[in-house]
């Protein structure tokens, strides 16, 4: 099981406030998951080849080409619509009160 300074270290770096009583539902839950990745270590993969995707490849275009992207113009009345619904808006943009 880890030490309750492990605990509150973690807990320190994730900028987390946690009492005394997180603290001991943490130890206790980490450690678990912890046991679990002890579990994992074990398994013998060495038969399996690793996986990798290349950025810009996708499983479902590998052989097939891409469709072509179409704005659907039922779509663009719907949107219109909505748009139009908005209290503030600029041109097809709505306006909202900023949030930070």
């Amino acid at each position: 099981m880890i030490s309750k300074e492990e605990v509150q270290k973690i807990a320190k770096l994730a900028r987390l406030g946690i009492s005394e009583k997180e603290e001991e539902k943490f130890q206790k839950d980490l450690s678990i998951i912890l046991d679990y990745f002890s579990i994992l270590n074990k398994v013998d993969v060495s038969g399996i080849k690793p996986f990798s995707q290349n950025v810009g490849e996708f499983a479902c275009c590998k052989n097939e080409e891409a469709r072509e992207d179409k704005v659907l113009s039922e779509n663009l009345e719907s949107a219109n619509e909505l748009i139009g619904q908005a209290p503030e808006k600029t041109e097809r943009h709505i306006k909202v009160k900023a949030i930070f």
